[in-house]
């Protein structure tokens, strides 16, 4: 794979990886400090709020759907791009291997009701919150297979640009 510069790439290479490129939110709640995650029904696993994105799709509106579609937030205050990495990942939910161009992006709520969301059959995952220390203690007991670790790169960056921005003012990450 011809790799763009100066993007950090992640993960374990598999066999058979189909490549869909995407995105993600990392979508924090100023009021409660939490940030909001997909926690799946299977095994507790936290997930950002992410997926594929069409070529012809703008990869910010993109990413804003899916976190609309997958948690149901949609009130958002501040979209900023954080960072982009190629990813070497299973997709557990569903079952297969992939490799990714994947940008994320901070998204900071305005309120955090949620409208009502109708998940795919393969999106096994409720609404959670979490603060950022236990989102990458979830992350890093379960990253045996390095499934995860561009997510705690873009999780850290995030928390990282949040406290700059003064919005996140309780992560010790």
């Amino acid at each position: 794979m011809n790799l763009e510069e100066n993007i950090p790439e992640f993960g374990l290479k598999r066999e058979n990886e189909e490549r869909r490129d995407g995105g993600c939110g990392v979508v924090l709640d100023p009021e409660t400090q939490k940030y909001a995650v997909g926690k799946q029904t299977a095994d507790g696993l936290f997930r950002l709020f992410s997926g594929g994105v069409e070529p012809t799709e703008d990869i910010q509106e993109g990413v804003l759907r899916e976190v609309i579609e997958e948690s149901g937030l949609n009130d958002f205050l501040y979209v900023e791009k954080i960072a982009e990495a190629f990813t070497h990942y299973h997709n557990s939910l569903r079952n297969v291997n992939r490799v990714a161009k994947a940008t994320c992006f901070l998204v900071v709520l305005k309120g955090s009701n949620p409208i009502n969301t109708k998940l795919e059959e393969h999106e096994k995952f409720t609404l959670a919150w979490a603060t950022a220390e236990e989102i990458l203690s979830n992350w890093e007991s379960r990253n045996e297979n390095k499934d995860y670790d561009h997510w705690i790169y873009f999780l850290k960056k995030s928390v990282s640009r949040a406290k700059e921005l003064g919005y996140d003012t309780a992560s010790t990450i």
